[in-house]
């Protein structure tokens, strides 16, 4: 079968703030990725099956700078918009509408 994805997917555990915006409600879950690409990414959650299908979402990455010395206390925050494209078992996968912003946060 031939790979249908666009950009190359990363496994990557990385803390991760999921924002649910549906018609109804607002919901926020910290979460963690299993894997992320330009273009999307998998979270772990159980409650995956309980989303709409028309849910947005907004998912706040934080990426820790700890390997490098001279940028410990930074860290980086991509923030990024997308919809949800299927769910398992483990979790969730969205698809981002758009690129990703990303901001340096000094500190925590």
């Amino acid at each position: 079968m031939k790979e249908k994805r666009q950009y190359k997917r990363f496994t990557a555990t990385l803390p991760a703030r999921l924002e649910v915006i549906t018609s109804s409600r607002k919901k926020v879950y910290d979460l963690e990725t299993k894997n992320i690409s330009a273009s999307g990414a998998f979270v772990y959650t159980k409650e995956s099956s309980f989303f709409p299908k028309d849910a947005r979402f907004t998912l706040d990455l934080t990426i820790p700078s700890d390997s490098i010395k001279e940028l410990a206390e930074v860290k980086s925050l991509i923030e990024c918009e997308g919809s949800p494209v299927r769910s398992t078992s483990e979790g969730m996968a969205m698809h981002f509408d758009r690129e990703c912003y990303i901001m340096s946060l000094r500190g925590s």
